[in-house]
């Protein structure tokens, strides 16, 4: 078992609920990850599903957990031949931090019937940089979990010169050797800095809901994240992420609704 299988395993209380440790590895700026929450409270519910996968995952972000001991609670909505559809609360002291509604379903391994536009190209892995580490690095312990390498243009607003556009792109996978799974793809879709960085934004920006789907299951190497904005109004920004793995398979794609960041 992984470091990160650990930090978002659930351990089974009875039919309905779980108990997970949030772990403090996995925070930015004080808050945890959402993506990584998401992958915690997934845990519980495939394990309660008749099916292998979450291929849809609605994510309304409450309020912030702390680490430590929390449950997911569940309750299942429907489950028919070919899916179950869930509700999943994280709580804490009795208190509920994320609402989700998840549908599960098991995937096959095929070809896709029919694609549209392919990856946006991106420079090579080794043309690639790194996001230069934080001045406080007690409070990004994220940081220590994943592999980033940015396309150049979309961190240049690290040192001040941001492209003007909501957008962000990069290669991603795990820091300790771990294949890519529908778990690692749902800390993936939020584990980029936002895209209104890019466009001139600063300071945190917290994710109100993020809805996710899992398209395909995907083949082990580097993940290749593309985001971007497409309105940015009255402090509210939306984010798209598609992620194709090292195959060129789109396996993931996401959208949210954030709050605009404070400098």
């Amino acid at each position: 078992m992984t470091k990160f299988d650990e930090a978002t395993q659930a351990i089974r209380v009875d039919a309905t609920t779980y108990d997970v440790c949030l772990d403090p590895g996995y925070a930015i700026g004080g808050p945890l990850n959402g993506g990584y929450l998401m992958a915690a409270v997934l845990r519980a519910v495939v394990d309660a599903s008749p099916y292998e996968h979450p291929v849809s995952t609605a994510a309304q972000f409450l309020r912030a957990p702390r680490p430590g001991p929390a449950r997911v609670r569940l309750e299942q909505l429907k489950a028919g031949r070919t899916a179950a559809m869930t509700r999943a609360t994280l709580v804490q002291d009795d208190v509920s931090y994320i609402e989700t509604l998840v549908t599960t379903a098991t995937l096959g391994d095929g070809p896709s019937e029919w694609i549209g536009e392919p990856a946006v190209a991106m420079p090579a892995v080794e043309e690639c940089l790194p996001l230069p580490s934080p001045k406080d690095e007690s409070n990004m312990t994220f940081n220590a979990q994943i592999e980033t390498r940015f396309d150049p243009p979309t961190i240049g607003w690290f040192t001040g010169m941001p492209t003007g556009r909501p957008e962000s792109r990069a290669y991603f996978r795990m820091a300790e050797p771990q294949d890519p799974d529908p778990y690692v793809l749902a800390m993936a879709v939020d584990a980029l800095p936002p895209v209104v960085f890019s466009a001139g934004a600063r300071g945190w920006a917290p994710t109100v809901e993020l809805t996710w789907h899992l398209r395909g299951l995907p083949v082990p190497g580097w993940l290749k994240v593309v985001g971007h904005g497409r309105l940015i109004r009255d402090g509210w920004f939306d984010e798209d992420v598609e992620i194709w793995d090292s195959a060129g398979n789109l396996v993931a794609q996401s959208r949210q609704l954030a709050r605009l960041g404070r400098g």
